[in-house]
């Protein structure tokens, strides 16, 4: 296994992303809900390194985070192939057949696409993880529709460099308006808007990782044990005890 699963809409199959690592390229498990998830076959998630996958709203199918990272068990994390590392989204139809693919340009062909969230129109939010040399003002969220190319977020903003070149988790907002992303690495969250791209909140937070939308925004949450909500003017603590942790979060009184 290779990193996330998904339900069909009706529940009866888990799809997972898979490593055929004899050959290192990326399979798509399909698995049987209503029979103790027993295997019933596969198919090939177009690339190398699947990660994250999610059932599309724009047509039947499924969207593959293709990451590029080839690994093998004998060699446990060590990365294989970044002289030649390509990854892309892949999408797949009901009838398993990859209907589109995106690849990034060349210059960012060593930004790992990594997790993925799904607005409701169907546009694919994504995050990477920058596998070269840090220092530079990496984009690490874009956006992407098939047929189109990728809309790569804040791409002039130097605050790019805090996600240290690492995004954890992404999440759209509900209405659709912002998409996040969190940098344990960086120990940052960032939020974008979605028509000019351009980052409009940042708040530090160490260790941060877990991301969801909520009614007012985000939820975030760290490995230090701090749960936040995230709206457009204010960080809302959830736990008292953790307003030391960071001095963005305001008290409850």
């Amino acid at each position: 296994f290779y990193g996330h699963g998904t339900f069909s809409e009706d529940g009866s199959r888990l799809f997972t992303t898979e490593n055929a690592y004899d050959t290192g390229d990326g399979l798509i498990g399909i698995w049987d809900a209503a029979d103790s998830y027993r295997r019933i076959g596969h198919i090939s998630s177009g690339g190398i390194g699947p990660h994250d996958m999610r059932l599309r709203r724009d047509a039947a199918g499924l969207v593959v985070a293709n990451g590029g990272i080839q690994t093998h068990p004998d060699s446990g994390r060590a990365k294989l192939n970044l002289p030649v590392m390509q990854p892309n989204l892949t999408y797949i139809g009901a009838d398993g057949q990859i209907t589109d693919q995106l690849e990034l340009p060349q210059e960012l062909r060593l930004n790992s696409i990594r997790h993925l969230a799904i607005r409701n129109d169907g546009t694919v939010g994504f995050a990477m993880q920058w596998q070269g040399d840090l220092g530079a003002d990496l984009p690490i969220i874009g956006l992407h529709r098939p047929g189109q190319p990728a809309r790569l977020m804040a791409e002039d903003d130097p605050r790019l460099r805090n996600l240290n070149g690492y995004g954890g988790s992404v999440a759209f907002s509900r209405d659709g308006r912002h998409i996040a992303v969190t940098s344990p690495r960086g120990g940052v969250l960032q939020i974008a808007d979605c028509d000019t791209g351009a980052l409009v909140q940042e708040i530090r937070l160490s260790d941060v990782c877990g991301l969801a939308s909520d009614d007012t925004g985000f939820v975030i949450t760290s490995g230090q044990g701090v749960v936040a909500a995230i709206d457009a003017d204010r960080v809302i603590p959830r736990r008292q005890h953790d307003l030391a942790w960071d001095n963005h979060l305001i008290p409850l009184s």
